[in-house]
């Protein structure tokens, strides 16, 4: 029933794009629900949630469907788990676990069914040429036709080990995936004293890496126990997979030099004579970069910048706080500062920025406002805040920039990467036996991975931002501590109480992770603050806000002068007169130019404002 032409066996890269994010899984939960089939909407809304893990609204459906009665457990299943990722899950913790005979088995069984998987995804990389470029410059003669098709089948295939090495739900791969199958099966064998087949994973390994010094030490005391006449060779399965792979660079790095090409290499093991020397340079480049920015944190630990205000004291630093790039500021705020702060909040309830006193997004238990830079300007535009409550919110984290910047970064700019007066709210009646938290542990440039003792810097995490800071405003609650974390998330290292005017400051990666203890009683606000050294990447809302301030700014001084001059005229047309006329002060009574600021405020503010 296919049309004669064009071809439609292929689906096209939106719809299989739908398909690798999971897309209709999200459509089955909904039906199965409508439906009343409980057990296939869990199962339908567990194996989107698990690939798309960052989604609110999922999330929410998940927590309603374990509180349902009549879920069973074992519903939450991934329908669409592959065989290789559950196996190394597992292999893994039993290997963690010092259960090597379990880990064998079931490692093992990973590797195969990795290398089964990659040969499916490598035959779907044949098929019909698929133009990259939307608009094609020039139309290709055949030889280059041919050239370009074969070269983008051979990336194709470079790419599977991506595919297979990624997590569901994660966009990032596991570096290293084949041979650290290897590695950790050597080792294992090692444990159960099978030293042939742990000699084997070694020789194997050793095609990755030839010159890896650990695992030709670890082939120098196999070969020894096994003695000089066992013969020792690598595995079949893997000679081809490295010898194939090998072939392909090749080919793909000569188009790369010769044909324009580009390619970015999946695999950390290529040999170095196999890259162009234009290649190698540009990764020299870019390992010295990485290797200087780890010399500067360490630098700017050591040297941290004088304040720029007095009386702000340093009550944690980094050191005490168990961790790198974090400390605790205390005294930015007066109490007075504070409460005029809280005053927002109060708007924030009626007019936020789009939570509008919901449920919070983290947890059911509590409610959570927010306001931004430009809505508590715009609030103060409506006359619904004060002007000066507005003023002080972007003062208060201007002030806050100017202490990170000098702080972490001195000499080097922060622009505002968003700014958040937010504040948590314990629903009462819903706390006891609460076994959640205010904000899970995160990280905020980063998605966190425990489990691979990873963040992946990859969307939706904001990858741009670079400092993080909290600005507290009150304590008159209970919990809602900040807490940081080892990459585990379960690991505490540091803990920080609020307080009016006490600023926590940290970086924003993967060095510290951290979360927010459950609000039990009461109402905990702050100002939540993050900065980016990229311009590009500024908070825009902020700069509107401020241009909104200094507009206002303008036009209170104008009128302030029209006052003035109407008052001096005044006094000059009634000079020559022998009595006031009606409805006109005497000249005793009159008020000096800008005095009545001071004994008719509303009046003023309210011209202002119109």
């Amino acid at each position: 029933r296919l049309p004669p032409a064009p071809s439609a066996h292929r689906a096209s890269r939106a719809v299989r794009r739908d398909f690798e994010r999971r897309e209709p899984y999200n459509y089955l939960q909904v039906a199965f629900f409508q439906l009343k089939k409980l057990d296939q909407a869990v199962s339908a809304a567990h194996t989107f949630f698990v690939a798309n893990p960052q989604h609110l609204q999922m999330r929410e459906d998940i927590e309603k469907y374990r509180r349902m009665s009549g879920v069973k457990s074992d519903s939450f299943r991934d329908l669409e788990a592959t065989p290789h990722w559950e196996a190394y899950e597992t292999g893994v913790q039993h290997y963690d676990a010092d259960e090597y005979l379990q880990a064998v088995a079931r490692l093992e069984e990973s590797l195969s069914e990795a290398l089964s998987a990659l040969e499916e995804c490598r035959a779907l990389c044949e098929g019909p040429w698929e133009d990259e470029d939307e608009e094609e410059e020039m139309q290709p003669g055949l030889y280059e036709a041919i050239a370009a098709h074969y070269i983008q089948v051979l990336k194709c295939r470079q790419q599977c080990v991506l595919e297979i090495a990624t997590k569901p739900g994660r966009i990032s791969a596991t570096e290293d995936f084949i041979p650290s199958h290897l590695d950790l099966l050597q080792f294992a064998y090692s444990q159960v004293g099978n030293q042939t087949l742990a000699a084997e994973c070694a020789a194997s390994y050793l095609l990755f890496y030839p010159t890896d010094e650990p695992m030709l030490e670890k082939m120098k005391q196999y070969r020894t126990e096994l003695g000089e006449d066992a013969a020792v060779t690598a595995r079949q399965s893997i000679q081809h997979y490295v010898q194939r792979s090998l072939m392909e660079k090749k080919l793909i790095y000569y188009a790369v030099e010769h044909l324009g090409e580009t390619f970015n290499d999946p695999d950390l093991w290529t040999p170095d004579e196999l890259i162009p020397e234009n290649l190698k340079e540009k990764y020299r480049e870019d390992q010295e970069k990485q290797k200087q920015e780890t010399l500067d944190v360490e630098e700017r630990e050591k040297r941290a910048g004088p304040l720029p205000f007095e009386g702000i004291a340093v009550t944690m630093d980094s050191q005490q706080m168990n961790g790198t790039q974090r400390v605790v500021f205390d005294r930015v705020l007066t109490e007075s500062e504070c409460k005029d702060l809280l005053r927002l909040t109060k708007a924030a309830g009626e007019a936020g920025d789009g939570y509008r006193a919901r449920r919070s997004p983290h947890t059911p238990h509590e409610r959570f406002e927010g306001l931004t830079a430009l809505k508590a300007v715009k609030l103060a535009q409506n006359g619904d805040v004060e002007w000066r409550d507005a003023k002080l919110l972007l003062q208060a984290s201007e002030k806050s920039r100017k202490i990170i910047e000098s702080y972490f970064t001195p000499g080097k700019k922060l622009h505002f990467s968003f700014t958040h007066l937010v504040c948590r709210t314990a629903v009462d009646g819903e706390q006891e036996g609460r076994m959640d938290l205010s904000h899970p542990v995160h990280a905020d440039n980063c998605l966190l991975d425990p489990e691979g003792q990873e963040c992946w810097k990859e969307p939706p995490a904001y990858v741009y931002r670079d400092y993080s800071g909290i600005l507290y405003l009150n304590d008159d609650f209970q919990g809602g501590g900040l807490f940081f974390t080892e990459m585990d998330t379960v690991t505490v290292t540091a803990e920080v109480r609020p307080k009016c005017g006490r600023l926590v400051a940290f970086s924003s990666g993967k060095e510290n992770p951290h979360g927010v203890w459950a609000v039990s009683r009461g109402r905990r606000c702050a100002v939540a603050l993050w900065y980016t050294h990229s311009q590009e990447h500024a908070e825009q809302e902020r700069v509107k806000a401020e241009e909104l301030m200094e507009q206002r700014a303008v036009e209170q001084d104008q009128a302030d002068g029209d006052k003035h001059e109407g008052t001096d005229r005044s006094s000059r047309s009634s000079s020559g007169a022998r009595a006031p006329s009606r409805g006109t002060k005497p000249a005793d009574q009159r008020q000096k130019p800008g005095s009545d600021r001071k004994q008719h405020p509303k009046v003023l503010r309210a011209r202002d404002e119109f």
